[in-house]
């Protein structure tokens, strides 16, 4: 019982601590609506399996140990935030957004944006990792941490999906609309400061 109120407080805590998923979910949401939203959110929780399955079968150990092999997956998630960071920072097509017409994006790319975000965060992958191996007996049956990393992706989908649902409100989407190309530019900044900050946290230690 004390391992699963262990994995239940970390897991919350780390995802609803504010990062890159928030980002990009909340970029989505306001942007685009409620259901692409929801797809993004539905893609981190997707991603969150990436970085579970790596770990359970002993290459999250790997990473743990190797700075070579964590910096490559740094660096890659650090460029891909900077470039959905600096679309979104320049996005001209933004003042031609409906609200009442569906999304002009497709909803394989508002699942896959979700999706590699959160597969490419090192945030997730110090998250997961040490969860399996710091919380997590030797002994745990391999069906319950399963279990643990079900419950990680259950748990960022119904917050994400939560804010997915706060953000694409219409009367909140149209006063945000409203300042709409403020609004992108902020977004746009805290995803390429968040890339920028990742891709250089080596640097600086």
């Amino acid at each position: 019982m004390t391992e699963l109120i262990a994995v239940a407080l970390i897991t919350i805590l780390a995802t609803i601590s504010p990062g890159p998923d928030f980002a990009m979910v909340t970029r989505n949401s306001y942007l685009y609506g409620r259901n692409p939203g929801l797809l993004a959110a539905l893609g981190i929780a997707l991603g969150v399996q990436v970085h579970v399955f790596y770990t359970m079968f002993g290459i999250g150990l790997i990473i743990a140990h190797s700075p070579a092999l964590f910096s490559a997956i740094k660096v890659a998630g650090a460029l891909y935030l900077i470039y959905i960071g600096w679309k979104t920072f320049n996005n001209k097509a933004r003042l031609a957004i409906d609200l009442h017409s569906g999304s002009p994006i497709s909803p394989f790319k508002m699942l896959s944006n979700g999706f590699l975000t959160n597969a490419l965060n090192p945030k997730t992958t110090l998250f997961v990792v040490s969860t399996y191996t710091q919380v997590l007996r030797p002994d745990t049956p391999l069906a319950i941490q399963f279990g643990y990393g079900l419950f990680m992706s259950a748990a960022h989908f119904v917050w994400f999906g939560m804010v997915a649902t706060f953000f694409s409100r219409h009367a909140f989407r149209a006063r945000m609309l409203d300042h709409q190309s403020a609004l992108d530019r902020l977004i746009g900044t805290v995803l390429m400061g968040l890339g920028v900050s990742l891709a250089f946290a080596n640097a600086v230690r």
